[in-house]
């Protein structure tokens, strides 16, 4: 470990002024990153005596080589430059509220011809109108569902609609009266779009009036003994009750607010939001975290807001109001913050009484049983992934522990098209934002052990390539504009694990030799008898099948092996699109480019029809004809 004093920098060329400062470790990783009101008091507080800093600050400061800041000119730009370097770098000392989905909506697609209902993640698009958030996901789809009963709006996709306009026959959802089926002509343009613009209107939380009015109809239909209309109308009323017993009203109708809690111990933490909108809970969502950073919980609610809301493009999704268990040191900052990405007033504060006091206190029972869960789960699971990384280090004799393992594999069809993969394992779980791809040409590629020997060559050349351009570490100030991180190799592994015996592990080991590193270890894994090869020995190490190493080894080569299987699917794909192409009369390179870009495979413009592919530019009626034929005569080959 470093000694934080062997990069300390004199305290008077720290800066009193506002900024954002990051760590670094020896291989150049940013391992933290933080903001400051003033730098200079900040920064020395991270180089006092080992003894008065906590276990998460001692751990962070002596893995550390440097330390490096930007003056910036004011708090709040500050606070955006930390929200950013955390979201480009996710520093493994700060505290990352990791998601891989975006919030589920319902979403009315006002723009089109026949506005469609669906539910849709992601950026928001013009014309279209969104209700939520959801969550899960399940919950919007069954209200969507059941709302269809009343409000029978198209839900199929353009391809579907295409279809049923061409033959004249609705899609299933037509034929049991959830869709008016506007694409045979059931429902006029404009009887549609009013027809969505009503669904638009019970989701904008006018649901009572439309309940009212479909029991007066009831009752008329009763008194006229119309009774098979007045049973159905009666159904009506009860699914559009059902929606409204899912989304009970908790608060005034005009309340707009997201309602986040805590539940902490030393170790992790647990949140939970609550989505309220329109008076009703809307969606409600959680993340168990590491508490990597020493933080107070003013400071953990001001990094849980930054990164929950940074991650929002549609500043619109913000709530008029948010509401956290305790307020932020720099709250009127985050508030203006807020603000600026909503486009008006968001008001952020602690509810002290009331109804919204009362939910507060629901979220945090939420948190607090979602943390006992986690636990109770994952008891098991930490102490049998660092288990299998610590017996795997001992079986293989490496003196360092496994923090990064990458495994390569190799996939072709009879020497064409190869390829190769890269999958990257840390703290023995996927990394796959380092995953990597490569396609091997020329000499590479007349067998595995050359293919083999190029990858690791091209890998760990890019590597000495970007350590050689970084240069020395050194503590100090940053420009901006310097400030962009460019290195994506830059982290080498401990560990290479190539798919193969003897003669794939002498050649990634012949590739280290040649390029001059020796601190990387290398191991193969032969599908066989799944025996594990080390460079030069003539017999191999036999790991118990039943072990947590030998699982974890297979599961990371398993993985290489899916990479590259599906990469040498596309681009065998491709291949073969390309080269029909390039029998098709009148088409040139920019036709076929725009193909490529809107199909990308052949299997996709085998299933187009003739009308999507004169949605192609450059692609007219002649063409199309011509496309068709050469896809026809390649498939009956």
């Amino acid at each position: 470990m470093a000694d934080p004093q062997s990069y300390r920098p004199r305290t008077q060329d720290i800066p009193t002024r506002p900024g954002v400062y990051r760590f670094r470790d020896p291989n150049g990783r940013v391992i933290y990153v933080g903001k400051a009101k003033n730098l200079r008091s900040r920064l020395s507080s991270y180089f006092v005596s080992p003894g008065q800093l906590n276990p998460k600050t001692h751990a962070m400061v002596h893995t550390a080589a440097s330390v490096e800041w930007t003056v910036v000119g004011s708090e709040l730009e500050a606070l955006q430059l930390e929200y950013t370097w955390i979201k480009e770098f996710t520093p493994r000392f700060n505290i990352v509220f990791r998601d891989d989905k975006s919030y589920p909506y319902l979403a009315i697609t006002m723009g089109e011809k026949f506005p469609r209902a669906q539910v849709m993640r992601g950026d928001r698009r013009k014309d279209v109108k969104y209700f939520g958030p959801f969550y899960p996901a399940k919950a919007i789809r069954e209200t969507l569902d059941t709302l269809l009963r009343v409000f029978p709006v198209r839900t199929c996709s353009s391809g579907v609609l295409r279809r049923a306009e061409q033959t004249g026959r609705p899609c299933l959802l037509g034929y049991i009266d959830k869709c008016s089926a506007p694409c045979v002509g059931r429902i006029s343009e404009e009887d549609h779009r009013a027809l969505a613009d009503e669904l638009c209107q019970f989701m904008g939380g006018e649901g009572t009036k439309f309940i009212r009015q479909l029991e007066r109809q009831m009752a008329d239909a009763a008194a006229g003994m119309e009774y098979e209309k007045a049973a159905r109308l009666r159904d009506d009323v009860q699914a559009l009750r059902r929606v409204f017993e899912r989304n009970a009203v908790v608060l005034a109708e005009e309340t707009e607010a997201d309602v986040f809690a805590v539940a902490e111990d030393e170790l992790e933490a647990a949140v939970q939001v609550f989505h309220v909108r329109n008076g009703r809970i809307r969606g409600q969502r959680g993340w168990v975290v590491e508490k990597v950073e020493d933080s107070t919980p003013a400071e953990f609610v001001a990094h849980l807001l930054q990164q929950v809301y940074g991650n929002d493009d549609g500043g619109d999704r913000l709530p008029r109001e948010v509401l956290v268990p305790v307020e932020p040191d720099d709250a009127p900052k985050l508030g203006e913050w807020l603000g600026s990405l909503r486009g008006s007033n968001v008001s952020l504060r602690v509810p002290k009484r009331g109804e919204k006091a009362t939910l507060l206190e629901t979220v945090r029972e939420n948190a607090e049983q979602a943390l006992r869960l986690h636990k109770s789960r994952r008891a098991g699971d930490i102490t049998t992934r660092s288990a299998a990384l610590q017996e795997l280090q001992e079986s293989l004799g490496v003196p360092v522990p496994l923090m990064r393992i990458e495994c390569f594999d190799i996939s072709h069809v009879s020497g064409t098209n190869v390829v190769a993969s890269m999958v990257v394992v840390e703290d023995g779980l996927p990394k796959k934002s380092d995953y990597r791809k490569f396609s091997i040409t020329g000499q590479a590629a007349r067998d595995d052990t050359s293919a083999m020997y190029d990858v690791i060559t091209r890998r760990f050349k890019r590597y000495l390539q970007e350590q050689e351009n970084s240069g020395p570490l050194i503590s100090g100030e940053v420009a901006p504009e310097d400030a962009t991180e460019t290195r994506r190799f830059a982290y080498p592994p401990a560990l290479v694990v190539v798919d193969g015996g003897p003669p794939q592990v002498a050649a990634a080991s012949r590739a280290l030799g040649d390029l001059g590193i020796d601190d990387v270890y290398v191991v193969g894994l032969a599908k066989r008898l799944e025996e594990v090869w080390l460079p030069d020995d003539e017999f191999p190490v036999i790991l118990p099948r039943a072990s947590e190493s030998l699982y974890l080894l297979q599961r990371v080569r398993d993985e290489a092996h899916r990479f590259a299987i599906s990469f040498h699917r596309k681009k065998r794909s491709t291949s073969m699109m390309e080269s029909i192409l390039d029998d098709v009369p009148g088409l040139g390179p920019a036709k076929r480019s725009a193909l490529l870009k809107k199909f990308g495979s052949l299997k996709r413009m085998r299933a187009a029809g003739r009308e999507e592919l004169l949605e192609v530019p450059g692609v007219g009626p002649a063409l199309a004809d011509h496309l068709l034929a050469a896809l026809k005569s390649a498939e009956a080959e």
